[in-house]
């Protein structure tokens, strides 16, 4: 026989009105002992007959049946369209559990050169393992006389493989892919030969881009004994339909289990419970992890004549998702797989898969979308179609359709979405990066590795490091001195996108002091064990100066820019001040300067006219002088950098002038809206550490003649 069918497999979600079916049924063991939970057993198709009620309807009283996992309605009259609406639901093998109903998709494409008793089909729905199934169907009007007769469910079990199989499938010729560790259990190769291929066999064509891993008819269990008829070639590939195949959710490692089951049910012959067809429709079939199934025989790397999309198979392959896109979308492992599979199949012609092409229609007829075709004329499509493109199918679904541009996008090239995502062993400042010398650029792309040949690092226009497609960063070492440094993606096809140039400075050089750590005294309220200073320094790079951080006696960190910051320090004791100054590269150079703040009593003091001693613990040490004798002097000489008078203010105090080595510096008012203790009033501060002598004098103010003196603190 040679009967072929053009889109055997557009499962979707239209629902068509009228009434129909229904039936159910337990499965129980069968007489052959295909239990459930038997190691090997396999693939089995048996129907049950629908029957008419009073209704209206068609349906199956509930019986007893062995497991199954798809399911489909078939009728009498393979030319004749089931208008109406078809109906199952099954009871879960593991759960017992009954799922909701499912409407079969029964307004499929229809069979070219269909022979006597071929019967008309449903698309074969995938329920996962079951063991009871109710059916129902209802014509549009519900009247059952428009119904065709001879309505059966039709039940599958994909079975499980034999050892032989497994033996058969490890003699497989060069260039056929091993079977992915998730099939191992179940997807062995059948033991009937190849048919022999007509003489008309085409010679194979290299790709522009590198075949993806293919799962072989023989390593998902393709009975060769159920599709005897010689395979036909087109004269080559010039787009590429997507389809979907609807169905129940699965696991990844039941997706060879569901390609058997879709060919069993459409290749086994009608008296034995199946369509009877010649082979499977699509070209392939790729599962929702990504595996990608050899479908219809031929040879994956020839233009093998399908049977998947009405009026457009001459010039055209199909691909088949696993799953059900009407509404959600398919993972990236199945988008990226379609786009791998079409980019090999379009580039063994030289085509890119973002273009469009010229077909030429087989039949008359209106797409999903109402676009009218006629035999013979050209009309343009895109090189990556979708079902619906060309027939009246809402295959491949919303979901699946709305991600055709991105198939497209991924299969031709260049990579999309690449950006950097970070550039390891430098620092960021401004726009640009810092690096003492090696670095790790890392990127992403919207694009999958699996279509990505390489990714290039680009230092100053130059490859300097190459990885697989697969990778996410690459490292290099710069030499000193800027450099623009970029990630170049080569997709499989050979076209090429780069990131924009990133700016990199290689800096090994550290920075610099040119002013070392100094300590001087500020105006502040000063405690035995506190005093006010301010240290200094000033630090600066050639590239760019990223912080200065205190790390003894405290710990701070500062900015690039400053050069001072307010701290105390502990009276009496020398303390080591470090600070450490870092480039942006990560550069530094530490510089330290050794401190010892002195507090200098007023008893310390040479004094000149009347001064009384107070004490309070207010005052520094507990005790102070006060004078309002006009002239009274008190002089501190000591040796040191730095120096700053310590008094007590009130509103009634008074003014006095202040020498450094002899010579009146300032006039210094001690009056203030309230009292305080302990400040440190006037200060100085030298270059470098000398002998000095300060000496404060009673001005003897109108009114307010009185200033009260805590002592001096210097620095040496």
């Amino acid at each position: 026989m040679s009967f072929k069918r053009r889109a055997w497999l557009t499962l979707g979600a239209v629902v068509l009105g009228g009434g129909g079916v229904v039936s159910y049924a337990v499965a129980s063991p069968s007489s052959d002992g295909d239990a459930v939970g038997q190691a090997k057993r396999p693939v089995k198709v048996f129907s049950l007959a629908l029957k008419g009620t009073a209704a209206g309807k068609r349906e199956l009283p509930r019986t007893e049946t062995q497991q199954f996992s798809l399911v489909g309605v078939t009728w009498t009259g393979v030319t004749r369209k089931l208008d109406g609406r078809a109906q199952v639901r099954t009871r879960s093998l593991e759960t017992g559990e009954w799922s909701a109903w499912r409407d079969l998709e029964v307004d499929t494409d229809p069979l070219e050169d269909p022979e006597p008793g071929m019967r008309g089909a449903s698309e074969p729905l995938w329920v996962g393992p079951s063991d009871g199934i109710e059916a129902q169907v209802l014509h549009e009007d519900g009247s059952a006389a428009a119904l065709p007769p001879g309505l059966k469910t039709t039940l599958v079990d994909p079975g499980v493989v034999t050892n032989a199989e497994a033996k058969a499938a490890a003699a497989e010729p060069a260039g056929f892919v091993a079977e992915p560790a998730a099939f191992a259990a179940d997807v062995t190769p059948s033991p009937t030969p190849t048919p022999t291929a007509t003489a008309t066999t085409p010679t194979p064509r290299p790709s522009t881009v590198p075949k993806p891993d293919i799962v072989s008819r023989a390593q998902w269990g393709a009975d060769e004994s159920l599709s005897p008829d010689p395979s036909e070639y087109n004269a080559d590939v010039k787009a590429v339909f997507v389809h979907h195949t609807d169905g129940a959710p699965y696991e990844c490692t039941d997706s060879a289990a569901i390609v058997r089951g879709i060919y069993a049910y459409h290749t086994t012959p009608v008296d034995k419970g199946g369509n009877g067809w010649n082979d499977i429709g699509y070209n392939f079939l790729v599962d929702k992890c990504g595996t990608i199934f050899e479908g219809r025989k031929g040879g994956v790397d020839l233009p093998v004549l399908g049977a998947h999309t009405y009026g457009w198979n001459r010039e055209s392959a199909g691909v088949a998702v696993l799953g059900d896109y009407a509404t959600a979308g398919a993972s990236n492992a199945a988008l990226a797989s379609v786009a791998r599979i079409a980019a090999w199949k379009l580039g063994q012609y030289n085509a890119d898969p973002a273009t469009t092409v010229q077909l030429k229609s087989g039949a008359t007829q209106k797409n999903y979308m109402g676009t009218s075709y006629t035999a013979g004329t050209l009309y343009t499509f895109q090189r990556i179609s979708a079902h619906r493109d060309g027939y009246n199918s809402e295959c491949p679904g919303d979901g699946l359709y709305g991600q055709l541009p991105t198939i497209r996008a991924w299969a031709s090239g260049p990579v999309q979405g690449l950006k950097v995502a970070s550039v390891g062993g430098a620092a960021l400042s401004g726009s640009t990066y810092y690096t003492k010398g090696a670095i790790s650029v890392k990127w992403s792309a919207t694009t999958p590795g699996s279509l990505i040949k390489s990714f290039d690092l680009l230092v100053d226009g130059k490859v300097a490091a190459t990885v697989a497609g697969t990778a996410t960063s690459a490292s290099v070492t710069l030499p000193a001195g800027s450099h623009s440094v970029a990630v170049q993606a080569v997709h499989q096809s050979g076209k090429t996108t780069a990131t924009a140039a990133l700016t990199v400075v290689a800096d090994t050089t550290a920075p610099v002091f040119t002013a070392n750590p100094t300590l001087s005294l500020r105006t502040g309220t000063v405690n035995t064990t506190a005093v006010p200073v301010t240290l200094g320094w000033k630090a600066t790079d050639d590239k760019a100066l990223k912080e200065t951080r205190l790390t003894s006696p405290q710990t701070a960190v500062f900015g690039p820019t400053w050069t001072a910051n307010n701290r105390t320090s502990n009276s009496g004791t020398a303390s080591t001040w470090s600070l450490t100054a870092y480039d942006v590269a990560g550069n530094y150079r530490t510089a330290s300067a050794a401190y010892t703040p002195v507090i200098l009593q007023e008893t310390s003091a040479v004094k000149t006219g009347t001064w009384t001693a107070r004490s309070s613990t207010s005052y520094l040490g507990g005790k102070s002088y006060s004078s309002g004798s006009k002239g009274a002097s008190l002089s501190w000489t000591f040796t040191g950098r730095s120096a700053s008078w310590v008094v007590s203010r009130a509103s009634t105090s008074g003014q006095a002038y202040v020498y450094v080595d002899g010579v009146k510096v300032s006039t210094i008012d001690l009056k203030y809206s309230s009292t305080l203790y302990r400040q440190a009033i006037w200060t100085k501060t030298w270059s470098s550490s000398a002998k000095h002598t300060v000496k404060i004098v009673v001005v003897g103010t109108s009114g307010r003649p009185t200033i009260t003196t805590d002592g001096l603190v210097y620095i040496k």
